[in-house]
């Protein structure tokens, strides 16, 4: 229950003047506020280097005959499209990605996250208004005049009616206020990237797993191959048994390959099953709802034209440093934060209302009551506590400006791997198809010479052995071409800056690199 007043009820004109009055304070201290203590953020320049490698890059890979041998060019200063993985040329991995990005937990939390962020910020910038609350009470009250001096005083009844509006506002002098929604707004724009985070990897993971069971396919075709070739050749040894031609060592010895042979399919099939399960859980399925569709290396096209960025644009590209750019920007609002709450803090304060012991006059003239009051608060002694917050802002900027550093350098590394992998493995699959090329005629002639006596049943299966081992390795040579180039892409952030805003990401606005 408000007191009445003292001084007795306002004239009916005197009210909207100390309203007026209130609101040109309000003005006047939002004028005030132009100033901010605390640093003003600046974005971190990009390294200084024109270069990913300690050496220069060779303008394109070396190219191989086969499947996955064809040189790659790196095009320097080229953009990235927003659909990277579309340059693979498969429609089946194209529906995918897609339906990955639009059912995944993952991209739902990170969608959810950032749309917190947003209403955060609106509620952060409720601090730049004043706060207005209405109040209303009633009570039915018994005095006696004796406690007022008034000898042999009666008692009375009444009831007493308040109703008011109260409204306060804090100056933003020192900026306090703008620094927190500066902060609350450096939140949000981490949230805007660790949802472009979430959509490079969930496609990154989706491409990297389609390739990895095309893959595994072609190596369990290649051993089925390779065991059905074994089983003809046992055949041919255990007739050469029976017609003297072969002992029963060549037998067991033969049957010994077969066996290994047959050992190596549990693991690559135990391994595609599992691929099958990482694949149906990217896309929101459960392990038994697994897609429909099948990869095998022949359904996707290796990509000739790499596009390579600029190394000075890299930073604005990867969401991860972007995201990492946030919260340094983060952390030096919340110095600016610290600061103002160790300086004097101006506070206006007003009540208008009504007090009256009739319900039916609360709101009429002669029963309004209101005040108009400014404060003034400094900090005197806080045991510390704000000396200290201060030099903990601090303290978390400097951190954050290192982990910044360190998310920079890392990306850096991570398109140097995946240039110097993508050089490599193209030599190593070059190698891999002149040794795999030269393991199969051994076989062919070994096999020939076998069955004409000439070679021992040892030396056969030394060089099955060797073909096997061969082939495998071309096969796995022939997937990390692959592997590298969607690596790369990833590396250089996944074109999310070129989406169209009617895509799968159009919760996020992508900023200009």
């Amino acid at each position: 229950m408000t007191s009445p007043v003292n001084n007795g009820p306002v004239p009916r004109s005197r009210a909207p003047r100390a309203l007026r009055h209130y609101a040109a304070l309000s003005r006047a201290a939002a004028l005030a506020g132009g100033c901010a203590v605390g640093p003003d953020f600046k974005r971190p320049q990009a390294p200084q280097t024109d270069s990913y490698t300690a050496t220069p890059l060779p303008p394109k890979t070396a190219a191989s005959e086969g499947p996955a041998g064809t040189a790659q060019t790196y095009v320097n200063g080229a953009d990235i499209p927003a659909q990277w993985w579309t340059l693979f040329h498969s429609d089946k991995l194209n529906a995918l990605v897609e339906q990955a990005l639009k059912s995944s937990p993952d991209v739902v939390a990170a969608q959810a996250a950032l749309r917190e962020a947003h209403e955060n910020v609106l509620a952060q910038e409720g601090g730049f208004f004043p706060s207005l609350d209405g109040n209303g009470s009633g009570a039915r009250q018994k005095i006696n005049d004796a406690s007022y001096g008034v000898p042999g005083g009666g008692s009375s009844i009444y009831n007493l009616y308040n109703a008011t509006v109260n409204v306060s506002y804090t100056l933003d002098i020192w900026g306090g206020v703008r620094r927190g929604v500066e902060a609350q707004q450096a939140q949000a724009e981490y949230e805007k990237f660790q949802l472009e985070g979430t959509y490079l990897t969930l496609s990154s993971n989706v491409v990297t797993t389609a390739i990895q069971e095309a893959s595994l396919r072609a190596q369990i075709e290649a051993t089925g191959q390779i065991i059905a070739a074994d089983r003809k050749q046992l055949g041919t040894v255990q007739r050469q048994l029976g017609l003297g031609g072969a002992s029963r060592l060549d037998v067991l010895t033969q049957q010994t390959q077969l066996a290994n042979e047959l050992a190596t399919l549990p693991p690559l099939e135990k391994q595609l099953q599992q691929n099958r399960d990482l694949l149906a859980v990217l896309l929101g399925q459960l392990p038994s709802q697994q897609p429909d569709v099948q990869f095998e290396l022949a359904d996707l096209q290796l990509p000739q034209d790499l596009p390579l960025s600029v190394p000075s644009q890299l930073v604005a590209q990867r969401p991860d440093v972007r995201a990492q750019e946030s919260l340094l920007h983060q952390a030096s609002a919340q110095v600016g934060v610290a600061t103002a709450n160790m300086l004097p803090q101006v506070t206006i304060s007003g009540q208008f209302g009504g007090t009256s012991t009739n319900f039916s006059d609360l709101l009429k003239s002669a029963s309004n009551v209101w005040t108009l009051t400014g404060g003034v608060t400094q900090p005197i002694f806080h045991g510390g506590e704000l000396i200290h917050k201060k030099r903990a802002a601090v303290a978390a900027y400097d951190q954050a400006a290192a982990q910044y550093r360190g998310t920079v350098l890392t990306a850096f590394r991570n398109v140097a791997d995946a240039l110097h992998a993508l050089n490599a493995d193209a030599e190593a699959l070059n190698q891999q198809n002149l040794a795999t090329e030269a393991a199969a005629d051994t076989l062919k002639v070994s096999r020939s010479r076998y069955t004409a006596g000439s070679i021992s049943p040892l030396d056969l299966l030394v060089v099955e052995r060797t073909y096997q081992q061969a082939r495998i390795a071309q096969l796995q040579a022939q997937a990390a071409r692959y592997a590298d180039t969607a690596a790369l892409f990833q590396a250089l952030g996944g074109g999310w800056w070129n989406r169209d805003t009617g895509g799968a990401a159009k919760q996020t606005t992508a900023a200009n690199p």
